[in-house]
């Protein structure tokens, strides 16, 4: 049996690592012990060796339960701090207990562990290309764990589209594409990892919630016959496959782990399928047609069965003892009492004393009170093709079958305002289908141009309006993925300039990064026509992203004309420049370097008009300016946010 270790760099992501769920059944399969972790990876070492040196002294001295001194015994490891001070039960070995803890101590602070192998193969999921910099961290770590950088084994996007980098970061060779060909892993046997089932146990283990992790999460075709030179899926997946049965998947993580709510699959073009009508069929099968719903199942039965199976015994234990707690604090006076008593007597109050006989031991009692005030409800269950659908490929007959399914959102990718037509139509014949809700991935800072990346936010308005539905689009940046502008976070596309990017990404923030379907919110975000959305992209950053309160600034006429009217000001002076000072001002204001602009020097039009660009943000946010102090008064009085929120 081997010892495995799964690592997601800690990162924020929203779905699961889909590639470490299907490694870890396929070890499981082979007999191996399996550990997923995702976070502090010191601490985690720091947790590895606490455990290590409690089986030592509980070999020496059985009759001390070392686990209540779990925390103590850590610390212990980790700081200065002599022995004494952590008043450690005295035993009656106590010489080979001081040398045990010394010796410990000693062996993680010196890093002596990383000449013992704590796990025979360690895996590193690896994700976007702008996280780089922390997965070569995580895999760099990852080699002190093993024998040998030959046990070190790395797969993902980044790891395929950059492969030379990680190679000259990390000196490690990663795996390109999809473990979809046998002995990929391993030589003695001809499993092909990418078509097992998901392992999703490994996700109760972590402290680490994703935000969607209630749901079937596969495939249903690969690939994609487009080569965007934007997208890594022509290197991730270069070979089109027309149908991946799911049913039987679902059934198999059903029965394991309990019904999940939702449908997310992770198809790059399912439309282009020929076998598309019989991928609806299948899904409808699966029980995500129209209007679906479902109750999900009982969670405490489902942690339950599989402790008791032995599925994954660090991961339910861990799951159960979470449960209890929350069954614990849903009480009240004597029965609180009663559940209280009763975890302490076994020792359950304390995640490190927690044992699986005892958690299977109580569990009886628990489970009725865990039902009981954790009523599961119906809830409507949606599918998600995460990756959106090709709008060029829309026909009536595709939508329909969309609108037979419980579809939500319908994502349909608007990268180039060259397929506005082939877009409008995709989205009259879904609304037609009976498919209310959409999203889309706006791409921008690419070939575009600002005004056509306008045009299709502003398409998206004009279509909720015509056909009475909602569209939410996520403008996304821009950033080479491959070549020698790879990790160039500042990169510019053509037709772009620095400012303009900026500008954007302000007007995101401000809104959270989702562009609604509302005409007066996007206006008032974006512009009500291009003449409006260019002024705003020129506007200083700190207008953009207070600008409710700069708007409320320009009617306090009490104040004098300096503190009241910087709105108006910035507003009048801009408008009032010749074509010739125009044109040399942007200049300056597109290389958006305004923190190192020296103004002084400058004509005192431009000098009017860029204080406003380099002075106001620090003012807002230091104690004792006017600007602080107004921007205090706004805040403080609900009207003004009530109007802001309008």
């Amino acid at each position: 049996m081997r010892n495995i270790l799964l690592i997601e760099p800690n990162y924020k992501n929203k779905y699961p690592p889909i590639g470490l769920m299907k490694i870890a059944t396929y070890h499981r399969m082979l007999g191996d012990k399996v550990t997923f972790f995702k976070g502090n990876l010191k601490e985690f070492v720091a947790d590895l060796l606490t455990k290590k040196c409690i089986e030592k002294l509980s070999y020496i001295d059985g009759t001390i339960n070392w686990n209540i001194h779990y925390e103590n015994i850590k610390q212990y490891l980790k700081n200065g701090k002599p022995l004494e001070y952590y008043n450690f039960p005295k035993s009656n070995f106590q010489a080979l207990i001081d040398d045990t803890f010394k010796e410990q101590k000693k062996n993680f602070q010196s890093k002596a562990y990383e000449k013992e192998s704590l796990f025979d193969r360690v895996y590193v999921a690896t994700l976007f290309t702008f996280y780089f910099k922390i997965t070569v961290e995580t895999i760099n770590f990852a080699k002190t764990l093993v024998k040998s950088n030959n046990d070190v084994f790395v797969g993902g996007v980044s790891a395929t589209l950059l492969y030379n980098d990680i190679i000259e970061q990390t000196e490690i060779r990663s795996i390109r594409g999809l473990l979809d060909k046998p002995k990929m892993l391993d030589n003695n046997n001809s499993i092909i990892v990418d078509t097992l089932p998901l392992d999703y146990s490994i996700l109760e283990e972590i402290d680490y919630k994703y935000p969607e992790h209630n749901a079937y999460y596969g495939y249903m075709t690969r690939g994609c016959f487009r080569n965007c030179s934007f997208c890594a899926v022509p290197t991730l997946e270069p070979e089109y496959c027309d149908y991946i049965p799911m049913k039987q998947k679902i059934e198999e993580i059903k029965a394991k782990y309990g019904e999940q709510r939702n449908l997310l699959l992770l198809d790059n073009n399912v439309l282009h399928s020929k076998c598309f009508p019989a991928i609806i069929d299948e899904i409808i099968a699966c029980g995500f047609g129209k209007n679906a719903t479902t109750i999900e199942s009982n969670e405490y039965e489902i942690a339950l069965q599989n402790l008791e199976s032995g599925l994954n015994d660090s991961a339910y234990t861990k799951k159960i003892f979470n449960l209890n707690l929350l069954t614990l604090n849903r009480l009240n006076g004597k029965r609180q009492q009663m559940l209280y008593d009763l975890l302490q007597n076994n020792l359950l109050l304390n995640l490190h004393t927690a044992t699986k006989e005892s958690l299977l031991k109580i569990a009886p009692e628990i489970l009725p009170l865990y039902t009981k005030h954790f009523r599961k409800l119906t809830k409507q269950r949606y599918i998600d093709f995460n990756q959106g659908v090709d709008a060029r490929l829309f026909t009536k007959e595709k939508a329909n079958l969309l609108g037979k399914i419980n579809i939500r959102p319908l994502r349909i990718a608007f990268d180039n305002w060259k397929d506005k037509d082939h877009y409008k139509e995709a989205i009259r014949l879904s609304a037609k289908a009976g498919i209310k809700h959409f999203s889309n991935y706006i791409l921008y800072n690419f070939n575009d141009k600002p005004k056509d990346f306008y045009k299709r936010l502003r398409l998206n308005v004009d279509l909720c309006k015509e056909l009475e539905i909602k569209i939410y689009s996520f403008p996304m940046k821009f950033h080479p993925i491959t070549g020698e502008d790879r990790f160039n976070r500042n990169y510019l596309g053509k037709y772009w300039n620095r400012k303009y990017v900026r500008a954007v990404q302000a007007v995101l923030n401000a809104i959270k990064g989702k562009v609604g379907s509302e005409e007066e919110f996007f206006e008032k975000a974006f512009g009500k026509n291009e003449e409006e959305f260019f002024k705003i992209l020129n506007m200083p950053e700190t207008m953009i992203l207070y600008r409710f309160f700069f708007e409320w600034l320009g009617t306090k006429k009490h104040y004098h004309i300096s503190q009241q009217a910087w709105w108006q000001c910035w507003q009048e002076t801009f408008k009032n420049l010749t074509t010739t000072e125009r044109v040399e001002l942007e200049k300056i204001i597109y290389e958006n370097k305004f923190a190192t602009l020296q103004i002084n020097n400058l004509n005192s039009k431009f000098k009017e008009l860029l204080k406003f660009y380099v002075n106001y943000r620090d003012d807002l946010s230091t104690k004792g300016t006017d600007l602080y102090k107004l921007k205090q008064e706004y805040d403080k009085n609900p009207t003004f946010r009530l109007k802001r929120k309008n």
